[in-house]
């Protein structure tokens, strides 16, 4: 697994971190990271995807609807989500590497109410890792590596690698959320 503990330790920036890895890296980077969530969910079942997690950390600032923000999330809404994340990091990066200047967010988050079983968490795990593969292979020979873009102001700049590498770290973030659900699933 790739250790991103240096920029979250703000030690280095992700486009630092990103030197010299090539899109053969970030192809076996993302199978061992889909490998990984795979494994954490293997012995899961239907009632373990919408079970209600205790989390009394939960804040997502984010949520569309105000009535979310402190929601614990299932183990379906984290995969969706997780997934969403890292495949708008791979589109962006194969426009970037292509040259295609940064034009907005490029994101489908499934509805994660939809997600009630084991199976369709596997076959968006499964799906996701097939959209990211093919998203490199439109990676051009010699990629534009000089092509920055920021997702928001104040946010540092990244190039095609440092994006897919985020989406990567963003399912980094969440391993040990779904880990955590999973284990309280069972133990309910």
């Amino acid at each position: 697994m790739f250790d991103f503990t240096p920029v979250r330790e703000k030690q280095t920036t992700l486009i630092d971190l990103a030197a010299g890895v090539s899109p053969i890296d970030l192809r076996e980077l993302t199978i061992e990271m889909v490998d990984n969530q795979l494994h954490r969910i293997a012995d899961c079942a239907d009632a373990d995807v919408i079970f209600v997690p205790d989390d009394p950390l939960a804040d997502d600032p984010f949520a569309q609807d105000p009535e979310d923000v402190d929601l614990s999330w299932t183990l379906g809404h984290v995969i969706v989500h997780v997934t969403a994340s890292s495949e708008e990091a791979a589109a962006i990066a194969a426009e970037l590497a292509r040259g295609v200047k940064y034009h907005g967010r490029s994101r489908y988050e499934t509805p994660w109410q939809t997600v009630h079983t084991i199976e369709q968490c596997r076959e968006r795990l499964e799906e996701s890792l097939q959209m990211r593969l093919a998203s490199l292979e439109m990676w051009p020979i010699e990629p534009n590596l000089d092509n920055y873009y920021k997702s928001r102001p104040g946010a540092t700049q990244m190039n095609a690698v440092s994006s897919f590498l985020y989406g990567l770290m963003h399912d980094d973030d969440h391993l040990e959320q779904i880990t955590e659900i999973a284990q309280q699933a069972k133990l309910a």
